[in-house]
């Protein structure tokens, strides 16, 4: 029962992580069509620090947590998809930690993406989600 209750949980924080990796490329599109130093634009500043404290960073700590725990709760260490799952996750950790980065760089007025590319970039939580849900439900290798 114990392993049912984690699996859920780490679902469920998963749903909300990957909530915020969809909405924060989102917010940056709108932030960088207001004007610098406008109040339109301190207050994305401030949404995105929001979104960043509330939501993204604590469920990138708790799936962590979870998912390291079910790993050790069901001896994935040694399987060929959990290594690829873990690959993946750990990937978009970083693409999490250069989101947080780019927010900054915006907070202090560098735009070094366009619209499109930050369009382009809320692709990525996406197709990691289909492959880490093909990985872990299908158990390819």
């Amino acid at each position: 029962m114990t392993y049912l209750w984690l699996k859920a949980g780490h679902i469920i924080f998963v749903i909300f992580w990957m909530a915020g990796l969809f909405m924060l490329p989102r917010y940056f599109v709108y932030h960088q069509e207001a004007e610098p130093g406008s109040p339109e634009n301190a207050l994305w500043i401030e949404r995105e620090a929001k979104l960043r404290k509330i939501i993204l960073t604590p469920s990138l700590v708790v799936v962590w947590i979870l998912g390291v725990t079910l790993a050790f709760s069901i001896d994935a260490w040694g399987e060929g998809w959990f290594h690829a799952k873990l690959l993946i996750v750990v990937l978009l950790s970083g693409y999490h930690g250069w989101l947080v980065s780019y927010a900054r760089k915006l907070a202090n007025g560098e735009r070094r993406l366009t619209g499109k590319h930050l369009r382009l970039l809320n692709e990525v939580p996406g197709v990691a989600a289909a492959l880490i849900v093909v990985l872990a439900v299908i158990k390819p290798f």
